[in-house]
């Protein structure tokens, strides 16, 4: 089934759409387009994602909590409001130090190494 995200034209409160589910990660779909996706997720502490392989770059905001994103062996700690872009074809882990929620915004622009 095609997830709608939320609903359009009505404010929201971020940390209101995704709660923390003891020992998981959990995401949910803000706006899901042809030309990008929204997504916000929450980690428990100590939960770890392995990389997705995307042909795009992915900008990555982290709203609350501590986590660590490892690209290409190197350890960057981030904290709420702070945030990364992905690069495309990149292999990434995301790990939670604490127990974290974060935002991250792909735009599907074209497989262009800008």
């Amino acid at each position: 089934m095609y997830n709608k995200g939320i609903e359009k034209g009505v404010v929201h409160n971020i940390n209101d759409i995704i709660d923390y589910v003891p020992d998981s990660i959990v995401s949910k779909t803000i706006l899901k387009k042809l030309t990008g996706v929204i997504d916000l997720a929450s980690y428990d502490s100590g939960k770890e994602m392995v990389s997705k392989v995307y042909p795009f770059d992915t900008f990555v905001m982290l709203l609350e909590g501590k986590a660590t994103i490892t690209l290409n062996k190197t350890v960057n700690t981030i904290v709420a409001f702070q945030s990364i872009i992905i690069p495309a074809h990149q292999n990434y882990i995301i790990s939670a130090v604490d127990r974290f929620k974060l935002l991250t915004v792909t735009i599907k622009s074209g497989y262009e190494n800008s």
